[in-house]
């Protein structure tokens, strides 16, 4: 009897350690962890402490991007966190910002720099700072592209056009992708479909980065082309699916009637 009751209690009990490790011990979030740089600069009060203020939240910390992914130096060092024999490189002159940012978005810096933005580099022309800001970046959207924004420069007439031409295109990807969950959800396997849209997703974000409203637009149409055709290729999921739901009324119909009549023709022999 007292094993009996041992196992029983020990069972659930181990089973609530079980759970405690995992989540102590489970994988950390998507979130950056907390560097020495965050610690330090966190701290501080006026200037010094800013950049993490406005780091926080941004789509860079979301996606676990931190200080020294930017930065370089240690991150684990107090001592050696700014040594530039760490790697530390600090903040990037005016001229070095499309190549610091670069590094990661290589694609997008190649457009900028052989757009009329990247030609005017060193002579007050935007750099990738101007518009998406420094430390808080969001995701990129198209409300970036904004008369107050552009205007600090220029009339905003190109830009609006760009705009527009975009926008078209914008929906049709979030309309695609919500379709795309919504079967991924229900079992279907949309793997192909996943990976169209993203190569079309990327080829669409360079654009606006080369600034020419011709291409742009014809750029803009061809996408949305493709797009229409990942879009009838998810219809005939859809067609498929409500075929499948209109055969399986049908049988459980014919069931139900089988039964029925079943039923009656027992009951008229009795």
């Amino acid at each position: 009897m007292r094993f009996a009751f041992c196992s029983r209690t020990g069972v659930p009990f181990t089973l609530s350690i079980l759970a405690l490790l995992v989540a102590l011990l489970g994988p950390p979030c998507a979130h950056a962890l907390e560097t020495v740089c965050i610690q330090c600069h966190g701290s501080q009060p006026g200037k010094g402490g800013v950049p993490v203020g406005q780091w926080r939240g941004s789509i860079h910390e979301e996606n676990g991007i931190s200080c020294h992914d930017c930065h370089g130096g240690d991150p684990r060092d107090a001592v050696n966190a700014m040594s530039p024999a760490r790697g530390f490189i600090g903040a990037p002159t005016e001229k070095q910002t499309p190549a610091f940012c670069g590094r990661c978005h290589v694609g997008i810096a190649e457009d900028y720099l052989k757009s009329a933005h990247g030609k005017a580099l060193g002579t007050g022309g935007p750099t990738c700072v101007t518009c998406h800001g420094s430390h808080s970046v969001t995701a990129a959207t198209l409300d970036i592209i904004n008369e107050n924004r552009c205007g600090m420069c220029h009339s905003y007439e190109r830009a609006a056009a760009i705009k527009d031409a975009m926008t078209r295109t914008e929906a049709m990807i979030a309309g695609i992708d919500a379709k795309i969950r919504l079967l991924k959800g229900e079992g279907v396997d949309t793997d192909s479909r996943e990976k169209s849209l993203f190569a079309l997703r990327n080829t669409f974000r360079r654009l606006f980065h080369e600034i020419d409203t011709t291409h742009v637009e014809q750029e803009s149409g061809r996408i949305r082309t493709e797009l229409s055709a990942i879009d009838q290729s998810l219809a005939q999921y859809d067609q498929a699916k409500q075929q499948r739901k209109f055969i399986g009324a049908l049988v459980v119909g014919a069931l139900l009637l089988a039964a029925l009549f079943s039923h009656l023709l027992k009951k008229t022999w009795n």
